[in-house]
């Protein structure tokens, strides 16, 4: 043990192959000005990855490597030891061997830190045995076993001490409960956790008698606590303040940005506040620059899917439109596609409202009506910018439409979404704007249309056999033998039986053939059936071959392709 802890974790990282002795180097001089630890800093400098260096210290120092997501833990040993003491040290103590009961085994990012081994030991009075997590790992188990006990009783208190009368009467009140600390510590932790669950959204709702807090996880509302309504005013008042917003204001909505680094990520969240009868509704929409720009591969298209993708933008001018519904992934599929065209040869301007996330090398413009700064008046302005590809966050009007569809026709690749169901009723809607077809037929290269389904839990989907209706649905012979999956639920995915998302895809390219169809007027019907003949998989079809696979479920299938 004590040859372990007289080697330093760099060399030990470097002996153990997870980064070179240049990177340490580099790693130590930059911690030095940040005063982080080191292993948050060669993950935040790209040299490696929480999981390489959990290996390696496994590997190096003879511990354990411990996975935390499915781990059950005693009350018993959930009580030794008090959370402050555990978020500190990023440790989390999780069993007593049956033969050993003096020895408690603890999960720790950093099983070299002496002092967090000898608080604990001194704290438990045992002795304490390593066992190697990553950090983030770490986190999301304290925040799943401990949850909110500690801030929930500092709440009680706080909302015991208020007085029965309406709080929002008194405007003075806000002065001492906004930064009061259960209001501040709320606010944090709830961002806190719903990154770790993997959120897009937190629903704070005023009702009658309580406050009601929902996460959308994997595009499903799921409710995760309930307040008394006498922290309501304070709760509001402390977004509005760290969003930016007008805290005398609550009849009117407002809108506002908050900017949090979570387990060392930074998360970009819009806020819009509503007033409704009982009290102003707030949702916070989290985003981080990384979720937007996924790799290619990871967008879920198949290989034939992903080459038509390549080809239509290597298009060098012409218009792609990716359409869908809200939170269907569109803002996802553009960005990728920015980030796979991005290089120091071309010169990329967007126009957005809002701007999504930041990606270094393209010039993004923010809309802004009390300034006359429209999608349209932009887009005029960004033409004489040379640009050579121009992302426009929506094409919402006729006018918008016909600036896009002209910047095409004079040799710049336009990317765009637009709130349609298909790929082919997307030509439909544009000439609905006013666009003539032939300008459509010209100016198109490609469509495609999206949705998200949830993927079945890898650790607990059921197989089973689909019934007669189940089989019809997915074009199967009513005694052909299949097996298909559908979700159960377990520790791994909250009980929820699905875990993440993935893309279903629609993508029309428009060939020579299809050109034809547009401009001579042809509907939606005209355009499919071509797109058909030429090889083009409807979302129905791409989402049965999903459940095909197993990645998801029958369920699932029917939300994304009920239209088809």
């Amino acid at each position: 043990m004590e040859l372990k802890r007289k080697k330093r974790l760099g060399d030990l990282l470097v002996d153990g192959g997870a980064i070179t002795q240049e990177q340490l180097m580099e790693a130590l001089a930059k911690q030095k000005e940040t005063h982080m630890k080191l292993g948050a800093t060669l993950v935040e400098a790209g040299f490696t990855t929480e999981e390489a260096i959990a290996t390696a210290l496994s590997n190096q120092l003879g511990y354990d490597l411990i996975d935390l997501a499915d781990i059950e833990i005693s009350g018993q040993v959930l009580d030794l030891v008090p959370e402050k003491v555990l978020k500190k040290y990023g440790a989390l103590p999780f069993e007593i061997p049956e033969e050993s009961p003096n020895v408690i085994r603890v999960a720790m990012s950093d099983p070299m830190d002496m002092a967090a081994l000898d608080d604990i030991a001194i704290v438990t009075n045992m002795t304490v045995e390593p066992v190697v997590a990553t950090p983030k790992a770490v986190a999301m188990a304290i925040d799943r076993f401990y949850g909110q006990s500690e801030l929930a009783s500092q709440l009680d208190e706080y909302t015991k001490g208020k007085e029965q009368e309406e709080l929002d009467e008194t405007d003075d009140m806000y002065s001492e409960d906004i930064n009061n600390s259960p209001i501040v510590q709320l606010v944090k932790s709830m961002i806190e956790s719903a990154v770790r669950k993997r959120s897009s959204d937190i629903h704070i709702e005023p009702m009658e008698n309580q406050v009601r807090i929902r996460y959308r996880i994997d595009g499903t509302l799921y409710q995760q606590n309930t307040y008394s309504p006498r922290i309501l005013p304070a709760l509001v008042a402390r977004i509005k303040i760290i969003g930016g917003m007008d805290i005398a204001e609550k009849r009117k909505p407002q809108d506002g940005r908050i900017t949090q680094v979570v387990d060392r990520m930074e998360y970009d969240i819009r806020v819009s506040i509503l007033p409704t009868v009982y009290g102003e509704k707030i949702v916070m929409r989290l985003t981080s620059k990384t979720a937007l720009t996924k790799a290619k591969k990871d967008l879920g298209f198949s290989d034939s899917e992903l080459k038509v993708f390549d080809h239509i933008l290597s298009n060098p001018h012409g218009i792609l439109l990716v359409t869908g519904p809200t939170g269907s992934g569109k803002s996802t599929t553009l960005y990728t596609a920015l980030s796979e065209l991005n290089s120091s040869e071309v010169n990329i301007i967007t126009v957005e409202d809002p701007v999504e996330a930041n990606i270094d090398g393209i010039n993004q413009v923010q809309t802004n009506n009390k300034a006359n700064l429209t999608f349209a008046s932009a887009l005029r302005s960004i033409l004489r910018q040379d640009p050579d590809i121009i992302m426009i966050g929506e094409i919402r009007d006729g006018e918008t439409a016909g600036i896009a569809v002209q910047a095409s026709i004079t040799g710049h690749l336009v990317v765009s979404t637009l709130h349609t169901n298909s790929a082919a009723s997307t030509v439909t809607r544009l000439e609905d704007m006013g666009i003539e077809p032939y300008l459509i037929a010209d100016s198109t290269v490609g469509i495609i249309a999206q949705r998200l389904v949830r993927r079945l839990c890898p650790a607990c989907k059921q197989e089973y056999e689909p019934d007669e209706e189940e089989k019809e649905l997915l074009g199967i012979a009513p005694d052909e033998h299949v097996k298909i999956f559908r979700p159960r639920g377990c520790k791994l995915c909250d009980d929820n039986g699905y875990k993440g998302r993935i893309g279903v895809y629609e993508i029309m390219e428009v060939t020579h053939d299809l050109k034809k169809v547009i401009s001579s007027g042809g509907n939606a019907d005209d355009i499919k059936e071509q797109a058909l003949k030429e090889g083009m998989n409807t979302l129905r079809m791409s989402a049965t071959r999903y459940v095909m696979e197993g990645i998801t479920s029958v369920s699932e299938m029917k939300k994304v392709s009920f239209d088809s």
